[in-house]
Order: structure tokens, then C-alpha cells, then sequence
């Protein structure tokens, strides 16, 4: 099992579980996709709070041992599915909290940029960062998409044309994630967070309004079934 679900009173906690690092292979984006789509249908009263296991990484993004692998054809589907699953969950309506309890990577920091509220460890051992310059692996459409609506111009260009690794203070500073707490306060920090978020009463209109526009791009870029620079995968 790749992706646990757990319900926590009147919230789910989706934790992403694929040790060592929790690294991103095509089955994994396949159920993560999945998972989300299925809680858009029906979301969860007080929110969602999307974690990694373990103490080690949220997730270090796409398993590139997994994609060297790859045939064409699936890594065709995998550049495809990323963008498919970015879609699935900004498509979710319910506050969507982000507990990165670790590294966040490459991928793994595109999620915790979808998320609607970024909590993050206050630890100096996680490290953040847009690696796909120096992995070799460049960015979906999807993906790219959300780095550009959800960083400043400034960062955007430094991190991603440099793969930068930063910590959780430099995220903080950045106003990147909204507040840093300590390993075993994370994830109950975070269910109240969604809990507090999905108390609003105008909550999902004003999601609608706010992020609805990104994530129509990104549908729109799914259900092309296609992506502009899929022969740097092939």
C-alpha cells in the first residue's frame, strides 16, 4: 500500500507511504489520483491533511530510479498521470492542509504547493526544493502550472533554474509554507488547522473563487492528454 487513508473524527489523513523516501513511481500517482478524485466526490466534513510517513520526507518527489526504467509508453502515462493527479486534488473542495514532516522534493514540493494551508517540521535536517533541473527530469504541464501560480517570479526563477535546496525556516520566511511546528505537533496542528478552515461558512465558495482558476488550467491541461514538452521524457 502506497497512499494510507485514515479517517480522524470528522477529517481524512492521507498519508503518503513508500519507503525510504516516499519517492513518486506511476503506480503511486495512479492511486494518488485516484484517492483524490474519489474525496472531491465526497469530502470529508473537516478537511484533508496530506503527510508523508515516517520521519524522514513528505516526499521526495518522482522516483526517477522507478522512470529510468520506464518503457515509452509508461513514461508517457506517468508525465500524463502527474498532471491528471495535480488536477484531482485542486479539485478537492474541502480544505486541504499540507503536514510536510520531511523532505519535499522535486514532485513532493509541487503537492505541498497545491495544498490550500502549508504547515511544515520545524527541523534543520528538511530540506525543500524544484529539482527537476538537476534530476533530469523536467516538469509536467500540470506541475508546471502551480509553481508558476503559487511562487513569486523571484523564487520561481532562482529555484528552479538553480535546484536550489532550501530549509523549512528559508519556506517560512518566504511565506511559502504558513507555520513551522515541531515533529510531534505536526499533524495535530494540522487537522485543526483544516478543522478551523472547514468551520467558515463561505469556505468552499471562496476556494472556488480564489484557486478555481488554477485549477481549471490544470484540468484543462489533463484532459488534453497531452503534454508540450512530453519528448523531454521519452
Amino acid at each position: 500500500m502506497t497512499l494510507k487513508s485514515t479517517p480522524a473524527g470528522r477529517a481524512l489523513v492521507l498519508t503518503i507511504d513508500r519507503p525510504p523516501v516516499n519517492a513518486l513511481d506511476l503506480p503511486t500517482i495512479e492511486t494518488l489520483r485516484k484517492t483524490f478524485a474519489t474525496v472531491a466526490a465526497n469530502p470529508p466534513k473537516d478537511g484533508v491533511v496530506l503527510t508523508g510517513a515516517g520521519e524522514r520526507a513528505f516526499s521526495a518527489g518522482v522516483d526517477t530510479r522507478a522512470i529510468a526504467g520506464y518503457d515509452e509508453e509508461r513514461r508517457r502515462a506517468m508525465v500524463l498521470e502527474i498532471t491528471a493527479m495535480t488536477a484531482a486534488l485542486l479539485a478537492i473542495p474541502c480544505p486541504v492542509v499540507a503536514a510536510a514532516n520531511g523532505h519535499a522534493l522535486g514532485g513532493g514540493f509541487v503537492l505541498l504547493l497545491a495544498c490550500d494551508l502549508r504547515l511544515a517540521v520545524h527541523s534543520e535536517a528538511a530540506r525543500f526544493g524544484l529539482t527537476e533541473a538537476q534530476a533530469g527530469v523536467p516538469f509536467p504541464a500540470g506541475p508546471a502550472e502551480i509553481i508558476r501560480s503559487e511562487l513569486p517570479p523571484t523564487l520561481l526563477r532562482r529555484w528552479t533554474l538553480s535546484s536550489e535546496v532550501v530549509n523549512a525556516a528559508t519556506l517560512f520566511e518566504e511565506g511559502v509554507v504558513d507555520a513551522l511546528h515541531p515533529a510531534g505537533d505536526l499533524l495535530d496542528r494540522a487537522l485543526e488547522r483544516a478543522a478551523a478552515l472547514a468551520a467558515q461558512p463561505a469556505f468552499t465558495t471562496v476556494k472556488r473563487q480564489v484557486r478555481g482558476p488554477l485549477a481549471e488550467r490544470v484540468a484543462a491541461l489533463a484532459a488534453r492528454g497531452d503534454d508540450p514538452f512530453l519528448a523531454s521524457f521519452l
